[in-house]
């Protein structure tokens, strides 16, 4: 079996030597081709010397955007350049695990052999954090809630190891998405019948700055990380899987309604002079920071809590209206 690889990095240079060194390990003596697509350049570092040394196995695709590649545009740049029967995407700040490659490959040749649909696979991610001074922690030991034994999942995000054929009948990764492309491609795979799986043992550890941070919340704004929800939204108007996505994004309407409560009493009070439907309404968001405060055992996480819920639900409604420019989509939606 043929493999391909594809490595999108925007602004992770500082975790790629991990990832392709635990990558090449990982496929020692198999016939694979990779592909590294800078989605952007990291403008703290110089683009080539940032870079780990790469094999000649590698392809390395830095287009000259104006504006960073969605992800699924990174991701199907690479796809169309590395080649392969199965396809591993790997961000750019994952630390593969050997077992987990050897065992994927394995169920992905018998699926082939068995004519069993199966689409892709992924697996459990522990979640590592490395502060300013060297320091590192352990995280969530599952950031997907996958659980540790074999099952089917509804997508596959992070890392995922597809079968060529199926990604390209399902039209591959929507680049007109600016987040949420994991889940929406799920839906469409799905659609078509075939399955995804995630298998045991620990697949990968992701690497990042401490979480929850507040410093994330203004990243996710300025990236258009939020933007994605709303976005799949307007795509799904009027099409099976809407229902799907409103659930899926129910926290998130709901903070919106709360808001929108809010602005509505307020201008009640100011029109009626009267300031109890105002003051009615402060208990609600008091109140899920009170429960948000014992749950997480603390004040400053259940603001984060909210926080990440209201610049989410913004960010719902902004990516209904926008879209991300052509300069970061490249080839376009999927077929």
């Amino acid at each position: 079996m043929k493999l391909g690889v594809v490595i999108p990095c925007y602004r992770q240079e500082r975790h790629l030597a991990r990832t392709v060194t635990a990558l090449e390990r990982a496929f020692e003596g198999r016939d694979w081709r990779g592909a590294l697509v800078i989605a952007a350049s990291d403008p703290r570092s110089a683009d080539a010397a940032s870079r780990p040394p790469l094999s000649e196995r590698w392809t390395v695709i830095a287009p000259p955007v104006s504006a960073p590649l969605t992800p699924g545009a990174a991701r199907m740049l690479g796809f169309s350049a590395c080649g392969g029967d199965w396809v591993l995407f790997v961000d750019a700040d994952v630390e593969l695990e050997s077992a987990w490659v050897s065992r994927a490959i394995g169920a992905a040749e018998a699926a082939v052999a068995a004519g069993i649909p199966l689409a892709g696979l992924g697996g459990r991610i522990e979640e590592w954090f490395e502060d300013g001074s060297g320091g590192t922690r352990r995280g969530s030991d599952d950031m997907y809630r996958v659980g540790a034994s074999d099952r089917d999942v509804a997508y596959l995000a992070t890392l995922a190891f597809y079968s060529r054929e199926a990604l390209t009948r399902a039209g591959g990764y929507d680049a007109r998405l600016q987040s949420e492309e994991d889940f929406e491609l799920g839906l469409r795979v799905q659609r078509l019948g075939l399955a995804l799986r995630s298998i045991a043992p620990l697949a990968a550890r992701h690497w990042s700055a401490p979480r929850p941070s507040f410093a994330e919340l203004s990243r996710r704004w300025r990236t258009g990380l939020c933007f994605g929800q709303g976005q799949v939204l307007r795509l799904y108007l009027g099409r099976p899987g809407l229902g799907t996505l409103l659930r899926r994004q129910s926290l998130y309407l709901a903070t919106l309604a709360m808001w929108a409560l809010g602005l509505a009493s307020a201008a009640w009070a100011a029109a009626s002079r009267d300031p109890r439907p105002f003051l009615g309404w402060c208990a609600i968001p008091l109140a899920v920071l009170a429960l948000m405060s014992v749950r997480k055992r603390s004040a400053r996480l259940a603001l984060h809590s909210l926080l990440t819920w209201s610049l989410n639900g913004l960010g719902l409604v902004v990516g209904l209206f926008r879209s991300p420019s052509r300069a970061s989509i490249g080839a376009g939606g999927p077929a």
